[in-house]
């Protein structure tokens, strides 16, 4: 079989078993176990597939029919132009979400001092690298409560090469955080109604971790404790930015409204209100 005739045939097995977009998943499988680009794929395309690439594509594209997304199959994601590496301990970085680190970036640029930064529910810590990145003189504590969530963003640390400028702590919301005086808390918490996640596509509800799903009956049960512990942490005008499902957006700033002031929403690529910033009441 040929490196074209097996991208055909792997298209062709993913659309019998209806996966959306089955042509770009069998080309991002090929390329895994080729360990080359899209464009060296169609040069080659004529080449034969040797039978230890083939069975192994056939069997990582039998994974991807179970609904396993291909985000796990390959092991990575990109996101604010980083690749990432993901397992089925966290969750698979998405694009919305890059709408949050980008706020807390612009916010940082704003300051000439070192930035202290602190995240809760760092997962892949796809936010926190991503800040430590574009943001040099920034200092970040990321906090998850899975250890194997942690593992997973301390390898992103090292590979993007902003160990030193990241400090990983396995802590619930606030409970091992011994230190304050942050300029940003930022968090992408659970926000998925604990009643909907059955209903979920199943690549999410099947292989994403529940524990980083759910938020509750509301879909906001860590938001209140966040935005009520989150004074004790922040400095004088510190700020506090969250991402947030649909429709939850005005829920959540009538939430800060108590202590938070100067609250905006901003929305995603595709106009749905996905980040609420609000600053510290007092701090002017």
């Amino acid at each position: 079989m040929t490196i074209r005739e097996a991208l055909v045939n792997g298209t062709r097995i993913l659309n019998n078993e209806k996966i959306e977009a089955p042509a770009v998943d069998a080309g991002v499988i090929l390329c895994h176990v080729l360990e080359c680009d899209r464009s060296w794929l169609y040069a080659h395309g004529a080449e034969n597939l040797d039978t230890g690439a083939s069975e192994k594509y056939s069997l990582l594209l039998f994974k991807r029919c179970s609904g396993m997304p291909v985000q796990y199959i390959t092991g990575k994601q990109e996101f604010m132009g980083l690749d990432f590496h993901v397992n089925r301990n966290v969750l698979i970085p998405r694009p919305e979400t890059e709408i949050l680190a980008e706020t807390v970036i612009e916010l940082g640029k704003k300051s000439t001092r070192t930035l202290k930064v602190l995240e809760i529910g760092t997962g892949s810590g796809c936010i926190a690298v991503s800040i430590a990145y574009y943001l040099r003189n920034s200092f970040i504590m990321a906090a998850d409560i899975s250890e194997k969530a942690l593992e997973i963003a301390r390898m992103n640390t090292l590979k993007h090469g902003v160990s030193g400028r990241i400090e990983y702590i396995r802590s619930n919301i606030f409970d091992k955080i011994v230190m304050s005086g942050f300029d940003i808390i930022v968090s992408n918490p659970p926000y998925a109604k604990h009643m909907e996640i059955p209903g979920l596509q199943r690549e999410v509800r099947d292989f994403e971790p529940e524990l980083a799903l759910d938020g509750g009956e509301d879909g906001l049960g860590f938001y209140r404790p966040i935005i009520g512990k989150a004074p004790e942490f922040l400095k004088e005008n510190g700020n506090l930015a969250f991402e947030v499902g649909i429709h939850q957006a005005k829920e959540v700033v009538r939430l800060m409204k108590s202590s938070f002031s100067a609250i905006n929403i901003k929305k995603d690529l595709a106009g749905i209100e996905r980040v609420v910033l609000g600053r510290l009441i007092g701090s002017f």
